[in-house]
């Protein structure tokens, strides 16, 4: 029975935990989410179904067809039997991770939470291509001059947020690696400040002695109350 009440008390504490992370800004996000996630399949439906052809930045950015890509983004593993099975598998297991960082993180994380949402999307949207045609539909031609290749929303929103993602961890928010925002300080600073608060209580409170079952009994005081009782009893 306590194991079971263990297990249910947990559930109870995550629900309200997940409840409370539920504010505007998340109701917002997942709108966002939604948006993102229409956006890239519909753009990759009319981009076949049309097969458009034109330039959105000369040199840089142009759309010249749909590329059925077997592969990962940018074309690795393109031409294998084994890319579609084993990207399908990793998008199953980095789901069910993203959704969780989601749920469970506070309000105030906001740009990551974002970001969380973001890569998700991406994540859904080359998942659904790649269950439903065996492929993902890439039609964004990008050239950077080192690098050149062609992508669809989804690579961009799936990369985009991680990348923002990463650098929030390591540099902005209040749990930051390497916090350089005042905010992320602050917050580092305050949560330090408090455990050598807990710390030094702790040791106030072992510093203290405990009295002696002897020296608390019944009869039992010290030296000068029992000689002054027994020169009362003299006189």
């Amino acid at each position: 029975m306590d194991k079971k009440l263990k297990i249910k008390n947990f559930f109870i504490n995550i629900g309200k935990r997940i409840k409370n992370n539920f504010g505007w800004r998340s109701a917002l996000f997942l709108g966002v989410f939604a948006a993102m996630l229409v956006v890239d399949l519909v753009t990759k439906h009319f981009a076949e179904a049309d097969n458009w052809h034109f330039t959105v930045i000369p040199g840089f950015i142009e759309v010249d067809g749909v590329y059925h890509n077997d592969g990962a983004s940018l074309g690795m593993g393109g031409g294998t039997t084994w890319a579609q099975p084993l990207f399908i598998t990793f998008t199953f297991i980095a789901l069910p991770v993203f959704i969780g960082a989601i749920l469970l993180l506070p309000e105030r994380f906001t740009l990551l939470k974002l970001c969380l949402y973001m890569a998700t999307s991406g994540a859904i949207g080359n998942l659904v291509d790649r269950l439903a045609f065996g492929y993902v539909r890439d039609f964004i031609g990008m050239d950077w001059g080192f690098v050149s290749y062609v992508c669809n929303f989804a690579d961009i929103w799936l990369m985009v947020g991680l990348v923002l993602a990463v650098i929030d961890m390591l540099f902005l928010n209040e749990v930051a690696v390497f916090p350089l925002t005042k905010r992320a300080k602050q917050a580092q600073q305050k949560r330090k400040e408090e455990e050598e608060a807990k710390k030094a209580e702790g040791h106030s409170e072992q510093s203290v002695p405990e009295a002696s079952a002897e020296d608390t009994a019944p009869g039992h005081g010290n030296e000068a109350e029992q000689s002054g009782g027994a020169e009362k009893k003299d006189e």
